[in-house]
């Protein structure tokens, strides 16, 4: 693991923590955390201990707000814009990568899919995708999935939050006996983001 460092960004500095394979990177995979969480969540730390091990850089983005020590998210634009911004200086960094993926859980993972065609993504992982409210789902946010780019989504069957249905380039593996935290069975969550990584080309192992 590279020591933590921040990227400026329109809406102030988000840290960036980044992980190394041992051999040269198929991919680059960049992660978000929720909404009042951190990128150390354990299906997060799972996910990327996975993708590392089967040769993927891994980047955890935390969010202006989250650095500047605030719980309560910002606005969605302002974190696409701050997203959008640390994706630019991360494919500079990681030129020599030839495929960028975005992701991430919660909120992350809804900042993952606005933002993935702008920034030039080959492919979306979404973990506990809030697909509405907790009891509103006429709140729907499944055109948020909408990208057009091979999407996976991992959510747990007692998410409150909900479960979305799968797509034309959607997949969606619902986690028995999971919640919203995704908390029960982390190495579960990260063998199920491996094996998409490999059907897609994007993982060495």
């Amino acid at each position: 693991m590279l020591p933590s460092d921040e990227i400026n960004t329109p809406r102030g500095p988000a840290r960036i923590d980044t992980d190394l394979p041992s051999r040269p990177a198929r991919a680059l995979l960049v992660l978000g955390h929720g909404a009042g969480g951190s990128v150390d969540a354990p299906d997060l730390l799972a996910v990327r201990d996975a993708a590392v091990e089967a040769g993927l850089v891994v980047a955890r983005v935390t969010q202006p707000y989250r650095v500047a020590g605030r719980r309560a998210p910002a606005p969605a634009g302002h974190l696409d814009e701050a997203w959008t911004a640390v994706l630019t200086v991360l494919r500079e960094r990681h030129a020599d990568v030839p495929t960028v993926l975005v992701g991430g859980r919660s909120s992350g993972a809804r900042v993952a899919c606005r933002t993935a065609r702008a920034v030039g993504a080959a492919g979306v992982l979404a973990l506990a995708f809030p697909l509405h409210p907790p009891g509103r789902p006429e709140r729907s946010r499944a055109a948020e999935l909408d990208t057009g780019l091979p999407t996976l989504v991992v959510n747990g069957d007692r998410d409150p939050f909900g479960t979305p249905e799968p797509g034309p380039t959607v997949q969606v593996v619902t986690r028995p006996g999971e919640t919203h935290d995704l908390r029960r069975d982390p190495a579960g969550t990260a063998a199920v983001v491996r094996t998409w990584l490999r059907a897609r080309g994007w993982a060495s192992a």
